[in-house]
């Protein structure tokens, strides 16, 4: 019988590192909240590849999720440029068994 490994997300699934998961779902969440927005707005891949200052391949790559695309820095910045705020929430680690509570 095979032990199978448990994850804590589907992102610490995916990638090796704690490092790796967290900027995967920072890269994902700026993705879909891009995604969202250029179907929200009406305009064209064109006309959102213009107001964001990259190309219209690249836009559609970014409608695609080609995810491995962009790096976090990058959608910050386009985020920013549609007019969205994005922000980084910071949660505490999770108190594992048999670890004493921190302050």
């Amino acid at each position: 019988m095979s032990k199978k490994k448990r994850f804590a997300s589907v992102w610490d699934a995916i990638e090796e590192t704690p490092q790796q998961a967290a900027s995967l779902r920072a890269r994902a969440d700026l993705l879909m909240a891009l995604q969202a927005w250029v179907k929200l707005s009406g305009q064209t891949q064109a006309e959102a590849a213009r107001l964001l200052g990259i190309t219209q391949p690249r836009m559609s790559a970014l409608m695609r999720g080609k995810i491995d695309l962009f790096s976090l820095g990058t959608l910050m910045d386009m985020a920013t440029a549609a007019g969205l705020e994005p922000r980084i929430a910071i949660k505490k680690p999770r108190k594992r068994a048999g670890e004493l509570a921190t302050a």
